[in-house]
């Protein structure tokens, strides 16, 4: 069975059929203007050496060519033999601020579709990682406990809004308790071990306003969980939009009528961060300073989930880069003008 790595290039197939409109719509146009200016007959004599069929065989020899490299692109594997093999991982607790400040647009297009994009973008990175998604706002709950479905993880976190959680505030203490939950911490029904394999990462802007954040990453280190922390927002106060029924309503105010603004809180969010043994990271970046964070996530031990039997694919795109590399040499041999000394319909005929 034929599988593709990359299989969303295949839609650029799509543009092959709007090659081949345009093509004979300027042939079309080519013909009508030579139609003005004599008739066919005419032209078969004033053009001896003019062949209708070569340009269609040519641009036909293109498509094809085009057609098979991006096959190439996508590359097209073969799934040969089934392999068994130990699953090596750490577990990972992501923490996301859903409160009503992460909807602030100081940073594009804002606070928490930033945040979406960043785990994403951890998920990416990822191999045989467990991961566990824990929203907070004034309260905190486990989204979706530890799993290595990054397809399901990443759904999850596309659905995120600020609506989720009816209570507003920012208990980052509460959101680290409720991930060590995630990971079994509490359970009377399992044993807790103490492992070096656990990392929470917390994203958020950092406004504090809950509990003792800063005592729940040092119990949770204490323990053998990594806290680390990532910040989105900036320092500079910005006002925070409403929404009604998906339409932008102006900024929140407060009780006086004033507007209220929200500010990255970055000392609160390195202080917990250094209480939990791990790193802040600013999100300044498109990738939000991802790349830092899985650096200090190779620091984690991998624990054995066990053995498990996978297809291993072996890649052939050697055969449409050839195709598409005869293709395009067969296009520059065929002249666009006939032949007279080595006619085929000549040939044929004699």
């Amino acid at each position: 069975m034929i599988h593709f790595e990359h299989i969303t290039y295949l839609y650029f197939l799509l543009v092959i059929p709007a090659l081949y409109g345009i093509f004979f719509w300027t042939r079309f146009r080519k013909k009508k203007k030579l139609a003005l200016f004599a008739d066919s007959p005419l032209l078969v004599q004033l053009q001896p050496e003019l062949s209708r069929r070569r340009p269609h065989i040519k641009f036909t020899l293109l498509m094809l060519a085009l057609a098979f490299l991006i096959i190439t692109i996508a590359n097209p594997q073969v799934g040969t033999k089934m392999v068994k093999g130990e699953r090596l991982g750490a577990d990972i607790a992501i923490c996301m601020d859903v409160s009503n400040s992460m909807m602030a647009e100081d940073i594009a297009p804002n606070r928490l579709a930033r945040s979406q994009r960043a785990v994403s973008t951890l998920l990416d990175q990822l191999g045989s990682d467990r991961v566990s998604l824990v929203v907070f706002a004034g309260s905190s709950f486990i989204q979706m406990p530890l799993t290595t479905d990054y397809s399901a993880a990443k759904m999850f976190v596309d659905q995120m809004d600020c609506n989720m959680i009816q209570a507003q505030g920012t208990a980052i203490g509460d959101a680290i308790n409720t991930a060590m939950q995630s990971f079994g911490y509490g359970d009377p029904d399992r044993e807790w071990e103490k492992k070096l394999s656990r990392t929470i990462i917390i994203i958020s802007d950092g406004e504090n306003h809950e509990d003792d954040a800063i005592g729940a990453a040092k119990e949770a280190y204490a323990e053998g969980v990594m806290v680390n922390t990532i910040g989105m927002g900036t320092t500079k106060g910005t006002p925070i939009p409403e929404y009604r029924n998906g339409q932008n309503n102006g900024y929140k105010h407060d009780r006086e009528g004033n507007i209220v603004t929200t500010q990255l809180n970055e000392q609160m969010l390195v202080d917990i961060a250094q209480a939990g043994g791990g790193i802040y990271v600013r999100a300044a970046n498109i990738n939000a300073g991802i790349d830092e964070i899985v650096k200090q996530l190779e620091h984690l031990e991998k624990e054995n989930y066990g053995s498990s039997i996978f297809s291993e694919y072996e890649s052939r795109f050697q055969y449409p880069l050839a195709a598409a590399l005869l293709c395009l040499l067969a296009e520059v041999l065929i002249a666009e003008k006939r032949n007279k000394k080595y006619n085929l319909g000549k040939l044929l005929k004699r």
